[in-house]
Parts: C-alpha cells; structure tokens; sequence
C-alpha cells in the first residue's frame, strides 16, 4: 500500500481507562481516500478523528516528502475490554487492507497501570549529582530520592517546562506535566532510586550514578538499537540508514558551522541563479568606505562581491586613506579588471560618513546596498534581494540576517537571526544593521549619512529610511558576514564606546523628529538603549483583577499597587469569582472601606471563564486604558504602570505587556512567540536573573505578535473595536487570542522589559484536575490552531524560521530542510 499509516502511539488515555489514544501519519501526508478501522479482536469499535497541522520545527521529512499533519484516533473503548485479547488499527485504501497496528490488551493493560514519567538521565556534578526528568501530576504525586540503603536524599528541585511531553500527553493539562531538574551536594551514592507516589499508584526508577564503562555502553546500545528499530518502522531501510548517518555525524546536535555549511547554496544552485533572468532586474549600487584596509581583507570583500550570483552590480568604493594610500595600487587594478568596480580617491583622510558619502555620490544603481571595508556578502546574498522584489515591486527596503566571521573568513560563529520589521526594537537597538539594501527615491528624500552621528551613522540613516516608508521585507536568510577582531565593535564593544553614545543621540533625534515627546539613555548592555516617554497627561487607569480565595496573594498586589507603583491615577476592579472561604468576602469589605481605589465586584457565572471574567470586569472600568493583571503578582519597580502606560497611549500600540519572574527570579513572560510547542509560548521561560536573552531580547522593549494577560495594559477603544476576550477560550489562549485579533486589527503588542513584576502563577482559579477540564483545555487548542492556521504554519513575524520551535531560548533549528529554496 502506498500511503501507509504510521502509527506512532498506541496507549490508554492517562485519566479514562476505557478510552485509547492511537497517534500517527500518512506517507502521503493526508488520509486522502484511505480509511481507519479499529478492531477489538473482531469488534470494531468507534472513534473521532482530529487532524493537526505540525508546525515548523515539528515537520518531519520521508524520502523528499514533508510531513506536515498528523492524526489523532480517540477510541472509545467497551467497558469490558480486558476480556478481549488484542486491538488491530487497519488502513484500507481502494479494498486493499493494511495492519499498521497490532497490539494485546494485556500490554495495554500493563502500560496503563504506571505512572506517565520518564527519567531523563542521572548525572554527576563537581559537587554532587543531578537527576532529570518529568512526571504527570494530576493525583497528587509526590517525589522522594533514595539509596539502596533506604537513606533519603532531600534534592534541590527546579520545575522546567516541557513541551516535548504536552504534545506527546494532547489529553493533560500542561500545568499537570512536571518537567524537572533535581540537584544534590554531597556524597553521591552509586545507586539512587527515584520513587514517584500518587493517590493511587507507584512508581520506582532506578538510576545507576557510579557505573563501569562497559555497562554504560551497553545500555546506550540497548536504547539506540530500540530508537532504531522504532523508526525504521515509520520510515523504512533508506531513510532509517540517513538517520543513523546524521546521527553518527552529529546532524542533531550540530555547531552553528556546520549548519551553515548545510544551508548554503550549492556551486550548482549559484550556476543556476547566475543565469536566471528576471522581469526586473534593477542595478545594486555596493557602497563601501575604505581606510587603509588590510589587503587580504580587501581582497576578500571584492571577491565576494564578485562573486555574487546576480550579475547587475557595481561596486562604488571610497579611499578615504588620503595622501600615500597603501591600497592605491590594488584598487587600480581592480578597476582595470572589472567596469563594475568604481573608485574615489580622496586626497585627504575622511572619516566614516563622509568617506562613505563619496562613495554614495557616484553611485548609479536604483537600489543601494551598504558593506563595510573588511566583511563579506554570501554569493547568493544580491539574488535573494532580486527575487523578493520580483514577487513585490513595491519593496523599499530590505535587511537580512547574519553572522561573524573570524580574521581568516572560514569560522561562522555567533548567527543573528532577525524578527521581520520591529519598529519598537529597532528604537532599542540597531538590529537591522547588515546588509541593508534602500531603494534610490528613499536615500534621495533622507539625504547622505550624517558626520554628527559618526559611530552610529548607519543607525542614523537606517532611522530616517524607515520613517518614510513602511515597504520593508526582512529576507531570513545568512546573507551577510561580518568580520570580528579585536577593534571591531562585532567582538570587543568598549573599544567603541563613542558609537554607543551616538546611537543614544541616533534615537533621540529620531523621536525628535517625529515629535515624538520621549528621553533615550543607554542601558547596562552597551548598544541597547531605553526609552522612555514623556507623559503629557495622567489618565485614569482601570486594573482589573479576577479573584478566587487566595486573600493573602491579592493583598500582596493590592500592597505593592499601593506602596511600590508612583503612578496614582488609578482604580482597583476585584472581580470575586466563586470564592468559598468566609474570610475572602471579610477581606472585600475590609479593602473597600479603607481603600477608596477599590471595589469588588460580583461574576455570577458558573466555573471558571477567564475572557468572560475579565470582560465583565472591563464593563465596569471608567478608564479609558485597562490592566488585566492577576492576583498573584506583585510589582517591583515604581514607575512599572507609567512604563506600560507610555507605550500604550501611542496611537500605533494596542496593548502592551511586562517582563514577569517567578518567585526565584528566573523568567515567567518576555513575550509570546505564536507557534512555540506547537499551539503558543513564552520565550525565555527559566532564564536565570541577569541573563540577557538572545541578542538581548529579555531586557529590550520590542514588538511580539503576543504578550500575557496576567500583566496586559490595553486602551479601552481597541478592546471594543476588536470585540474583547472572545468567552470560547474559557482557561487558554484567550489572551494570545485577543492580541492576535488587535495585531489583525492594525495595531501593535509591546513588550516593555522596564515594567517588571512577580508571578506567583495562576491562583485565581481552581485547578485543572477533572477530565472535563483537561478536555475543555485541549479543544481550546484546536480551535486556537483552526482559527490562526495560516498564521501558525506560515510562522511568527517576530520570530524567525530558522530557530527552534521546541525550545524557548531561541536555540537553532537543527531539523529543518533550507529556508526558501529558489
């Protein structure tokens, strides 16, 4: 049969034990005319199918093919279904019938009376051990570590998400899964049992710490073979031995430089782009300032040029060396050899602008493309400019990703992959840098670069490009390469402190320009700068909080609104929403006398409805901007509101959110990237206190398509304008919901570091602990994944399709195939 059906889970669902879970994919990628059968020996036995996009990261490739769907078989089973002896999964297609699946229910059974868990692996520290790992925790479970010798080791345990186990576990809650992390300081037993303990089972693992070399070995053996044999049951011999060839190579876990080496256009591809022929091919103006630039590094930046798979160029290169230049020479003879290269030999030593704008005054091209004297271009990196600007001629300016190269030009290290256009981040930092590609019409409306910048003039003019157009397309690729040494602000920063200052005075005039009323200073990363806006009035902010019991943990909001926030213009909406204990309605009258700010407010729905809570909530507000904020967080720094605040009274902005920690200091929330595990996730979620996050995006104000309400500043009219918390989403997604829809609606979402607070998590509701829940949680999912499907498999703008999806750290994606592919 040609479009089998792999299965790739076949076990009991975790809380109802007369339901099964049967998870897989077709060869064909779709179930096209094929049809499922579930038999219970010769019973056959219903089923709902659901079918569910897999997104970047998740994809999986079989002999050229994508897989992009898998299907998901929820099968009821008969409550007498031990009795039976086995259960077949048949895939039949045009009469032909094909046993995909076999398996007894006696090992069903057995499957299903453990715990879902898995030991990760059992470590050695310098100073102890470590063990890793998860759980699912819906029936109370208890952890405990032992020797063989029944001593009890109390282990310091770090709970980390995992997103690998939600999607493996679609039927549980991820607040039930438990991934973590378990560390011990001193004496390490050579054995140490793992005993996990529920209301109704347990579990024991145990973990060899001190083993001989040779039993080690033998268990890696043991688990790669069964790896093996699993898929080459999904996929077959051929791509089986290719993924026993990456495996061997280390493909999984490969360098950035080896990544690089894998997506780079083959000699046969340049060939091909060489010779493709465009409707438009306009001419690329490559403008560069030279200094007395080392000859090999010259050399190295011509070649590149030269290189290029789109032959329409000119090269417009300024010798600002002055008198007795010591590249003379060699760039006469280059402009011999090849037309294309155009030179300006200036008699006196010009700095960078101006050398620059020598440069810039005999070019001819209709776009202009800006590379420094020592840095490199990837040959493909003027036709990926063509071929976006044949698919939209209406382009004005284009960036690229890029990366380092070391002095020699052979090491890749240190990959910038870039969000598509981020206003917000491009006021914090200079992220578009390289390459930088401007249409004519745009660089005669702004004018040449500006000497009073100088330092920070690219970050100038790109500034004053971008204020007049908004035709602006980010190409994903590695299409620039930038030379680090130790005078170059790409390695060594502090030896150009005089360019961070400029960048300050950079931004500053930009806002200026604008009229924009807002002060810019720099931060403790040099080449990261802060704004802040001006007030030019105090409006009354509304802060809705959703209200369960826990009157300890909204007394230490309410405290820290009072005595940490400065920002007074203020009002305090506790939405009560079905709290049982006497002493909470004994707090309510309590804070409503003493604190004229505040007033409680009764929802009488019935359960737990979070839109519908906070929508209510929104009724009764009398400002014209809302927070939602939950009970269980507190404020850290006073000016946290008139932070938020500033960036939502833009006219641009819809609503804005906070940086948010957990009680140890690591990251809660730096922003919502839509896609992470598949459905929607925070980054940098673990993130330890000091820790800058990928090129700085924990600590920079920026753009995201997506910000949680647990601390969200909106204004009132585009909440209406959008319709609010749409009630459907009752527990998730409803917040990344509602930015979607203001992001749809024109608007943009912030994420403003410089508010910062605590988040104890979510006690504003029950936990999640019946299977109606769990249930009403996974269809949540789906129906965020059907209404945001295009958005979802096309990928977040603010991300970037070259980084992992299964991670929050914006690590590489090692599994991908090559970006684009033209």
């Amino acid at each position: 049969m040609k479009n089998r059906f792999v299965v790739t889970v076949c076990r009991l669902h975790v809380k109802d034990k007369n339901k099964l879970l049967i998870m897989g994919w077709f060869w064909e990628n779709q179930m096209s005319d094929n049809r499922l059968t579930v038999l219970l020996d010769k019973k056959e036995l219903s089923f709902v199918v659901e079918e569910k996009d897999l997104v970047i990261g998740e994809q999986k490739e079989r002999d050229g093919m994508l897989i992009t769907k898998q299907y998901y078989l929820w099968v009821n089973l008969p409550s007498n279904w031990k009795e039976s002896k086995k259960l077949y999964v048949i895939n039949t297609r045009k009469d032909k019938n094909d046993t995909c699946c076999m398996v007894t229910t006696e090992k069903l059974q057995h499957a299903g009376q453990k715990m879902p868990k898995h030991i990760d692996a059992g470590t050695l520290t310098d100073n102890g051990f470590s063990v890793s790992g998860w759980y699912i925790d819906y029936e109370n479970v208890k952890m405990t570590f032992w020797d063989a010798n029944g001593k009890n080791y109390p282990m310091y345990i770090k709970i980390k998400k995992r997103l690998d186990v939600a999607r493996a576990y679609p039927e549980v809650q991820e607040s039930e899964i438990v991934g973590f992390v378990a560390t011990y300081k001193g004496e390490v037993p050579k054995k140490v049992r793992v005993h996990l303990e529920s209301d109704t089972k347990k579990n024991d693992y145990v973990l060899t710490l001190k083993m001989s070399a040779l039993r080690r070995k033998s268990i890696k053996l043991k688990r790669g073979y069964n790896k093996v044999k699993s898929y080459y049951h999904q996929f077959g011999a051929v791509s089986t031995v290719k993924k026993i060839y990456g495996k061997a190579t280390k493909r999984d876990t490969i360098s950035y430089q080896s990544w690089y080496k894998m997506q780079r256009p083959s000699r046969s591809v340049l060939s091909a782009q060489s010779k493709q022929v465009f409707p438009y091919m306009p001419k690329i103006s490559i403008v560069v300032p030279l200094y007395k630039t080392p000859e090999k590094y010259l050399t190295a930046m011509i070649a590149s040029i030269r290189g290029q798979s789109y032959l329409n160029w000119e090269l417009c290169l300024s010798d600002g060396s002055g008198t007795n230049s010591p590249i003379k020479d060699v760039l006469q003879k280059y402009e011999n050899e090849d037309k294309r290269i155009r030179v300006v030999y200036n008699e006196k030593p010009l700095k960078i602008s101006d050398n620059t704008n020598e440069a810039l005054k005999i070019s001819t091209g209709e776009f202009i493309a800006f590379t420094d004297h020592d840095d490199m271009l990837a040959p493909n990196a003027l036709f990926e400019c063509i071929y976006e600007l044949n698919r939209n001629k209406d382009i004005d300016i284009i960036y690229t990703d890029e990366d380092k190269i070391d002095m020699s030009g052979k090491e890749h290290f240190m990959p910038h992959f870039k969000t598509d256009f981020n206003i917000d981040m491009l006021r914090s930092t200079n992220y578009i840098c390289h390459l930088f590609v401007v249409k004519r019409d745009i660089y005669e409306k702004v004018g040449m670069l500006n000497h009073e910048f100088d330092g920070a003039q690219d970050y100038d003019f790109v500034l004053r490009c971008i204020e007049k157009t908004g035709n602006i397309k980010h190409i994903p690729k590695i299409l620039y390469h930038w030379r680090a040494h130790k005078d170059s602000t790409a390695e060594n920063p502090e030896s150009k402190m005089y360019a961070f200052e400029a960048g300050v005075r950079a931004v500053q005039a930009h806002y200026d320009r604008l009229r924009i009323q807002a002060k810019v200073s720099s931060t403790a990363l040099n080449g990261i700068y802060r704004t802040k806006y001006i007030l030019t009035e105090q409006p009354l902010v509304s802060i809705v909080i959703p209200n369960k019991d826990h009157i300890e943990d909204l007394d230490k909001c309410i405290k820290s609104l009072q005595n940490k926030n400065e920002y007074t213009n203020l009002e305090y909406i506790i939405v009560e929403n079905n709290s049982k204990e006497e002493r909470t309605f004994d707090f309510y009258k309590e804070l409503e006398k003493n604190n004229p700010k505040a007033r409680v407010i009764f929802w009488e729905g019935k359960g737990f409805n979070y839109p519908a809570i906070n929508n209510f909530g929104k009724k009764q507000a009398k400002g014209n901007y809302i927070l939602f904020l939950n009970n269980d967080t507190e404020i850290l720094n006073k000016d946290c509101i008139e932070e938020m605040l500033g960036f939502c009274m833009r006219s641009d902005v819809g609503a804005v959110g906070a940086r948010l920690f957990y009680e140890d200091e690591t990251i809660q929330h730096a922003g919502v990237i839509v896609g992470l595990g598949g459905v929607a996730g925070h980054a940098f979620v673990g993130a330890g206190p000091g820790d800058p996050g990928y090129f700085g995006r924990i600590v920079m104000a920026q753009d995201y398509s997506a910000v949680t309400a647990a601390c969200m500043m909106i204004k009132r009219e585009v909440f209406e304008e959008v319709g609010g918390f749409d009630e459907e989403y009752a527990v998730a997604f409803n917040d990344v919901d509602l930015c979607m829809k203001i992001r749809k609606a024109g608007y943009l979402i912030v994420y403003n570091p410089y508010a910062k607070l605590k988040h104890y998590e979510s006690k504003s509701r029950g936990y999640e602990d019946s299977d109606e829940k769990v249930e009403r949680f996974h269809s949540e999912v789906r129906l965020f994944s059907s209404r945001w499907k295009e958005f979802l498999i096309k990928g977040d703008p603010y991300y970037n399709p070259n980084l992992t999806l299964d991670k929050n750290d914006f690590s590489l994606n090692v599994n991908m195939d090559k970006i684009g592919g033209q």
